[in-house]
């Protein structure tokens, strides 16, 4: 990473339009081809057929030809933009089409490989769309309050300035504070001065720089961190490393504790963490999930102005007509989701309203348990209730302290078995939808808290499964299970042999009656047997290696 500083503002901009021609019309020639392929009349062991003797010169070229000649019409000098916009209104354009046309490729002709310049054209369209992004009172590239002038460039030629600011980047990066502190205070500029110009080449990736630069500008980078998967985490973190971002770092290392990985990624993980060596600030939590040990955190946030929409949740809850509430679930659940800035509907008050549901089923589960079975209709319909509220929940990334509360509830869980099947089975429903959520990524809690649910729950959901198969329309009984799953592939490994192993037994014993998680059992048959081999084997075979070269020599 190479790193230059200067008192003065250079605004050279490289600007290479291109554009692709396009033809509406389709050749003869290239129908002819087509409808010969579709009535099976070639195949690779046959000649092309002859040219028809009356086909004239084509006035337009092929598909084909179209897609050869276009690489030779984009530039291929370094592509620049200046503070997220395109250089000019020409060469915009022409990046756009180009992206469209890439596109069309990829989903219509999977033998085509993408070019260099395509990929070029796709990353500078992202880069571009994602400095545009402005929110309200983030200066994330502002022209007119930055005092600092930021250019990166990669390998491959890819070139962007933007504004930022010497106070956040100090703030937050102790790269930035090192390379920026001294030099302002010896050479402060006037105010009515340019900004400083600050370069750094060779990124491996400019989007995600971008992306964790974007991050010091955001309140609650742990809300902004869900948006990504693994793979860019796993990007942010090496650059919040590289630049000692801490914040950003911490941020990755927590996402990545709680977050499920496919194996693929598991060996990226650990991978990286090695490189980076981050063990004191938490690198050794995350890779306990491969190895064998335990410990973690978590929670979450809320907003304002919510009475009209707190009034039509509680008319949800409590109407009469089960038809007419099913449809109002799903009016309000689709408002709430097209209006999710958080601001309609705060978290206190979702919360307020799931409690008192939550009280309503627990008096009437325990009355149940008691062999009281008036009004055991309202365990259904809380549960139900209960149900709705915890995806309104997910959908906000706000349901942590509803995953803690559920997992809590033992005095359920102890008399569950005394509760008729067909009165609460709706129960485990709420059980199931934790499970995909968690297994989704969708709720991040500390380990603790995953495997208190399962230990409480586990049992009641097995108990239910049947019933939940055959009595609630419209169950995904496959992702329920991946849910589950990936549920427990997230523990500790330790905790994970416990709760695979109690499976196994179950479902040799109640096939059609218990959830089939044998996917997640093989992951851990691997995890567990495969890789405590592999490297028990390593360390013995390099001492035979050293052996007989002593002997030979």
């Amino acid at each position: 990473m190479d790193f230059s500083t200067a008192t003065t503002t250079t605004a050279s901009t490289a600007a290479n339009g291109y554009s692709s021609p396009r033809d509406s019309s389709i050749p003869s020639s290239f129908t002819k081809f087509n409808s010969a392929l579709t009535a099976g009349l070639l195949n690779p062991m046959s000649p092309p057929p002859p040219p028809a003797m009356h086909d004239k010169t084509r006035s337009s070229p092929t598909l084909f030809e179209m897609m050869a000649s276009e690489a030779d019409t984009i530039g291929r000098v370094p592509v620049q933009i200046q503070n997220g916009a395109p250089p000019s209104s020409s060469s915009s354009s022409s990046s756009s089409s180009s992206a469209a046309a890439v596109a069309a490729r990829t989903t219509n002709g999977n033998h085509l490989v993408i070019s260099a310049q395509d990929k070029q054209a796709l990353a500078m369209q992202r880069i571009s769309d994602l400095l545009m992004i402005r929110s309200p009172g983030n200066q994330f590239n502002d022209p007119t309050s930055s005092d600092v002038k930021l250019t990166l460039s990669s390998k491959d030629g890819i070139i962007i300035t933007m504004c930022v600011h010497r106070q956040i980047l100090v703030a937050h990066s102790r790269f930035f504070a090192m390379k920026l502190s001294d030099r302002w205070s010896k050479q402060q500029l006037p105010p009515s001065s340019s900004p400083y110009i600050v370069e750094i080449s060779d990124c491996d990736d400019v989007e995600v720089y971008i992306e964790t630069l974007m991050l010091m500008y955001c309140r609650d980078l742990r809300k902004k961190m869900m948006r990504h998967d693994v793979s860019r985490v796993l990007g942010i973190l090496k650059v919040s490393a590289a630049i000692g971002f801490d914040a950003g770092v911490l941020s990755c290392l927590e996402y990545l504790e709680a977050a499920p990985w496919s194996e693929d990624e598991e060996h990226r993980i650990a991978s990286l963490l090695s490189e980076l060596h981050l063990e004191n600030v938490g690198a050794t939590e995350v890779l306990r999930r491969v190895s064998v040990e335990a410990s973690s955190n978590g929670n979450s946030g809320g907003s304002s102005n919510d009475e009209v929409l707190l009034n039509l949740l509680h008319i949800v809850l409590e109407g009469k007509d089960e038809k007419a509430r099913r449809d109002m679930k799903t009016l309000v659940s689709k408002m709430l989701r097209e209006n999710s800035s958080g601001n309609d509907l705060r978290k206190e008050s979702l919360y307020l309203a799931c409690d008192g549901c939550l009280h309503k089923l627990k008096r009437q589960f325990l009355q149940a348990a008691e062999s009281d079975l008036e009004d055991v209709e309202q365990i259904a319909r809380q549960a139900d209730n209960l149900h709705w509220i915890l995806d309104i929940l997910i959908d906000r990334q706000i349901a942590e302290d509803f995953l803690v509360t559920w997992a809590s509830l033992s005095e359920l869980c102890e008399v569950h078995g005394k509760v008729p099947v067909v009165h609460r089975f709706e129960i485990s429903r709420v059980t199931a939808r934790l499970f995909v959520g968690i297994g989704k990524g969708q709720i991040l809690t500390p380990k603790e808290v995953r495997c208190l649910l399962l230990r409480n729950w586990l049992k009641p959901f097995y108990d239910d499964f049947a019933w939940m198969r055959r009595a609630s329309k419209g169950l995904d009984r496959y992702l329920i299970e991946d849910g589950l799953s990936s549920t427990i592939l997230t523990l500790p490994l330790a905790w994970q042999q416990e709760f695979f192993l109690a499976w196994f037994d179950r479902f040799l014993n109640s096939n059609e009656d218990c959830p089939n998680i044998q996917r997640g059992f093989e992951v851990w048959w691997r995890r567990a047997f495969w890789r405590r081999k592999e490297q028990s084997q390593e360390p013995p075979s390099r001492l035979r290696i050293i052996a007989s070269a002593t002997e030979n020599s």
